[in-house]
């Protein structure tokens, strides 16, 4: 198979036939300011509901009969190009002149060893729309991290995604990835090796204990995964499920205990008992079931027999083992894919300290500044996690920045956790709070941007300067969503220089591409369902909202979130930028076998002025194959 690389930028009059042969590229116009992708073409929309029957949220079976899991492509979304109170008064658009920078985020993967016997499936199994309680279940249910559908197959998810990844590298030639956090559910051995050996693209058994299930199926059988491409390194940032119990409570030695032992973990309802509750056995999925039955669960006078508790038991399994924080980096040496340790040293390991920054690109003054601000004091608030910076955090930021500002470089902050969260009252024992870390983020005027997730949606949030006139003190705050969760998605980011050389930071959802029928597909409808019955990220219908039978599902929102985000930069930065940065464009992949071709692009190719061809023969959604017949016809338009 030939393949053909061209361009996305000015147009040109070379023929296509020839750069078959020779590879040379071609420069091909693109709709509107730019090509675009992902989710700026097409959204994944709930199917309106309407009267359906209320299920529990571990019904899977009647996710698809009562339409929970029903979605469909919506229209793309762009909320164009923002300003908020970054630029000077009057501002007039920003014209993209150069690609400085292009990378993509994963966050809050969160693989899930669904049989481990160390897990709340109890907290929330049983949810019903509109957080109807079970009368077994305690007060805190509703919360999805506890339980969703999804668990059955994160490895299958992240596999998608890399491959999604993978395609666009093709065309838009990513400088590094990075994963923000979370790519554990618990903070367990064999969850942190299914991430790496995914990334690596190793062989996957996406189970544990008995593997259960594994030849018959479907996400329980082992697979081969893609790997990132080679070409691509990506770096670590840690999150509060990579480090704490269930991402919330120090690892205490019963706790500890209960990751390998063969017996179901008997807890309770942290917020009334207390974590020495001992009043509810917290169940384990059956995996040797379709629907991943929940088993193992409910209070412990229902396993009482004739005076004697029938404890509910597993297969042990020694690769369940908690890791702690230093053993979590150290595990990031033992890759295929590069950087050796992404982003972690053996320093760090040895001082348990999971903080780090590296120059991504040669030759363009910019760093990253990867800032661990997962707390770990025993907080048992489930909804929002750990956040907040210790004595020696805030040092080392403050020692980052003010390096990177010193030696002219602009500059992203990396953490796991937002912004809003850091040093929320009665949360975490913080040094500093979000507002007063704002203040200081504010007096460097290099800072472009600060990406994290954590929260499980799309957020993007300015912080502008505190000067009037001196717009450039303020930067962007980008959160991404959970590749989990609904809208279960990752973000790209592209650091352009626009011609006044000022900063556009173009950020855009990827829905990974699943194929029909595949564990990924499936986990697709059921991260659609289980926001229904979760009612997040949406709010909550206010039709017939106290009865399930009855509960409305309206809401059609994609939840997803794509901008250009402008910045502008001081004096000496604009002249220390002038002229860098890569023309603007994206590939265009053409793979010609000799019975079809296939077109992979960004975006929908639209005809210049001086070419011809009804450019809308071809398809606008990337990839795609087209016949012998309709390659003519873009072969024509292009000549």
């Amino acid at each position: 198979m030939k393949q053909v690389y061209l361009y996305c930028g000015a147009p040109t009059r070379v023929p296509i036939r020839h750069i078959i042969s020779l590879l040379i590229p071609l420069w091909l116009p693109v709709s509107g300011n730019g090509a675009e992708l992902g989710t700026r073409q097409r959204t994944v929309t709930p199917v309106a509901l309407t009267n359906v029957p209320g299920i529990i949220a571990s019904d899977l079976a009647r996710y698809e009969t009562n339409g929970y899991s029903s979605w469909q492509w919506g229209p793309g979304q762009s909320a164009g190009q923002l300003t908020t109170n970054m630029m000077p008064d009057g501002y007039l658009r920003a014209t993209n002149a150069a690609r400085l920078l292009t990378f993509f985020c994963f966050s809050d993967i969160h693989l899930t060893d669904k049989e481990t016997p160390s897990w709340p499936y109890w907290s929330a199994y049983q949810t019903q729309p509109g957080f109807t309680r079970n009368s077994t279940l305690p007060p805190g249910d509703g919360n999805s991290s506890a339980y969703s559908p999804v668990m059955l197959s994160t490895t299958q998810v992240l596999d998608a995604a890399v491959r999604t990844a993978n395609a666009l590298h093709r065309l838009l030639s990513f400088d590094f990835g990075m994963a923000l956090g979370d790519d554990c559910n618990s903070a367990q051995y064999n969850e942190l090796r299914w991430f790496i050996d995914i990334m690596d693209g190793q062989n996957i058994i996406p189970s544990s204990g008995t593997n259960a299930g594994a030849t018959t199926i479907d996400y329980q059988k082992p697979y081969q995964a893609a790997g990132l491409n080679p070409e691509i390194p990506w770096y670590q940032v840690l999150g509060n499920h990579d480090h704490l119990w269930a991402g919330t409570l120090l690892t205490t030695e019963y706790l500890r205990e209960s990751y390998t032992n063969n017996q179901v973990l008997l807890f309770g309802d942290l917020d009334t008992d207390g974590i020495d509750s001992r009043s509810h056995f917290m169940g384990t999925v059956d995996g040797s079931t379709p629907y991943g039955t929940i088993i193992g669960v409910g209070p412990v006078t229902n396993f009482i027999v004739g005076g004697v508790t029938n404890t509910p038991m597993v297969a042990s399994d020694t690769n369940r083992h908690y890791l702690e924080t230093a053993n979590y980096m150290a595990e990031f040496f033992t890759t295929k894919s590069k950087p050796v340790g992404h982003g972690f040293s053996q320093w760090n390991v040895t001082n348990n300290f999971a903080c780090y920054s590296f120059e991504p690109k040669a030759n363009l003054p910019l760093k990253i500044i990867v800032l661990d601000d997962t707390m770990t004091d025993q907080n048992l608030d489930w909804q929002n996690g750990m956040g907040g910076l210790d004595t020696n955090q805030l040092a080392w930021l403050v020692q980052e920045l003010n390096q990177g500002q010193a030696q002219g470089r602009l500059m992203i902050i990396a953490a796991h956790i937002p912004i809003e969260l850091i040093g929320v009252p009665d949360s975490t024992n913080s040094i500093i709070s979000g507002t007063n870390l704002v203040a200081i983020l504010n007096t460097y005027p290099n800072l472009l941007l600060w990406v994290t997730g954590h929260m499980h949606r799309n957020n993007i949030k300015p912080h502008p300067s505190p000067y009037s006139d001196r717009p450039e003190y303020g930067f962007w705050e980008v959160e991404t969503p959970s590749l989990r969760d609904f809208p279960q998605e990752f973000r790209t980011f592209e650091v352009l220089r626009n011609t006044d050389n000022s900063i556009s930071i173009m950020v855009t959802d990827i829905d990974p591409e699943v194929a029909p029928g595949s564990c990924a597909e499936k986990a697709r409808g059921y991260a659609v369902g289980a926001a229904r019955i979760f009612a997040a990220p949406s709010a909550p219908p206010t039709t017939n909202s106290v009865n399930p039978a009855n509960w409305n599902f309206a809401d059609t929102n994609s939840y997803t979130q794509n901008a250009e985000l402008v910045k502008m930069l001081t004096p000496p930065m604009q002249a220390k930028i002038a002229g860098l940065g890569e023309p603007l464009g994206h590939k265009v992949v053409i793979d010609h076998d000799g019975n079809g071709v296939t077109i992979n692009f960004l975006g929908e190719l639209q005809s210049a002025e001086t070419l011809s061809g009804p450019w809308n023969d071809v398809a606008n959604i990337s990839p795609y194959s087209v016949s012998a017949t309709n390659a003519a016809k873009f072969y024509r338009a292009a000549e």
